[in-house]
């Protein structure tokens, strides 16, 4: 795995986020020794009167740091179930009390990408996690490179996983090069093993959390979660996991949120992580179980298309299938029902497609579609944009501007 970044202005904002950090943490905490351990739960002696059931608690074992949560509090001590399948604490190991992830602020600040088919269609907030979901060879990276160029960040952190050694380069000098001054870039290419492949996201995220934590709106992508997934998978494999389902093991489907979940809104009074994670879809099934569970953990999935990238339209985003949860967020009620009204009129236009071109429609015979055929191809024209094209700057205002002219 390499490290990358192009100027000692990112290294010493993360030292410096590193140092907030530590002078940051509480002069006391709960904590005990573990006590006794079984195959399913621990004992922690000490801490009974500081806790209350629900509360989580966590400890290092085993190299990795592990969670569970209190399930039982007697005199003696507190009964400690962890999340994972098994504990791999010794007695003497000290846990400690966790805090709270319900206090990370909601996520409402709308954000702009300046990509005129998001910003319109599926708009973001500041601290969302969104998915990009694409076969090989249909925009992804163009797409997360147009991305990263968004304004209103102070670093941006890109994990690129499974890549191949040619296009790492080409990624770093071509679309990254405005953004580098900025950037922290982590690399686990294909060739490496799958521990490393597996390892590139956390350590993204961790180097986001510090960035995060130190105040700063942070912009982390990665490329891609399923390459990180397929690691895990050999990993897993490896250890004697058994595969349940299309080759992947149990663990797979519980380590991805567990990474996900890092990402969005530190606490108050900390910055933010803006996560973009590319998905990639294998053989075009978007149901795919690694794409199905993502889907779920995610704020939104943006859809890209090959039949529209064939078509020439970049990016090939499907306005129909791709959403945003927190659109509500940033939309006003006007441009709500705008592009409520937008959607029904493209559905209509791409659900008569095949009918239009056998010749089984006559102009006038429906008022409603005529629009539609009239407005959606200038539409479609008005949201094609080019990496090297200036990035939107009020979405809805240019296609006005577009469709007027």
């Amino acid at each position: 795995m390499q490290g990358d970044s192009t100027g000692p202005d990112v290294l010493d904002r993360l030292t410096a986020a590193l140092a907030s950090g530590r002078e940051a943490l509480p002069l006391v905490r709960v904590s005990g020794p573990i006590q006794e351990v079984t195959a399913t739960a621990a004992r922690v002696g000490g801490v009974a009167p500081f806790l209350k059931l629900g509360d989580r608690m966590g400890f290092s074992a085993g190299g990795r740091d592990q969670v569970g949560e209190v399930v039982r509090i007697d005199a003696g001590g507190i009964t400690l179930k962890p999340f994972e399948a098994r504990i791999e604490a010794g007695i003497g190991t000290r846990a400690h009390r966790l805090g709270d992830p319900t206090l990370r602020p909601r996520v409402e600040a709308p954000l702009r990408t300046g990509v005129r088919a998001l910003d319109l269609f599926t708009p973001l907030c500041l601290g969302q996690r969104i998915g990009i979901f694409a076969g090989s060879g249909v925009g992804k990276s163009t797409l997360l490179a147009m991305l990263a160029g968004a304004t209103g960040f102070d670093s941006v952190v890109v994990a690129l996983v499974g890549e191949r050694g040619r296009e790492v380069r080409e990624f770093l000098e071509g679309p990254m090069a405005p953004n580098l001054d900025r950037a922290v870039v982590v690399v686990s290419t294909g060739d490496e093993s799958p521990m490393m492949r597996r390892q590139a996201p956390k350590v993204a995220m961790a180097v986001a959390e510090a960035f995060r934590d130190g105040g700063e709106s942070v912009l982390l992508i990665v490329d891609s979660v399923t390459r990180y997934a397929h690691a895990a998978r050999d990993v897993a494999l490896a250890a004697g996991e058994p595969a349940v389902a299309r080759g992947y093991p149990p663990s797979v489907f519980s380590d991805l949120p567990r990474l996900l979940e890092r990402a969005g809104p530190g606490r108050d009074g900390a910055g933010s992580i803006t996560g973009i994670f590319s998905v990639l879809v294998d053989g075009d099934d978007h149901n795919d179980p690694v794409a199905d569970a993502i889907r779920g953990t995610l704020d939104g999935h943006v859809v890209l298309d090959r039949a529209i990238a064939e078509q020439g339209r970049y990016p090939a985003v499907d306005l129909l299938g791709s959403i945003s949860r927190l659109a509500t967020a940033v939309w006003t009620q006007e441009q709500r029902e705008l592009v409520r009204r937008l959607k029904a009129m493209m559905a209509r236009f791409e659900e008569t497609r095949d009918l239009r071109l056998m010749g089984g429609y006559r102009a006038g015979e429906d008022a409603e579609l005529d629009q539609a055929i009239l407005l959606v191809p200038r539409i479609y024209e008005a949201l094609r944009q080019e990496p090297g094209m200036a990035p939107s700057e009020d979405a809805f205002l240019e296609l006005a501007q577009s469709l007027r002219s």
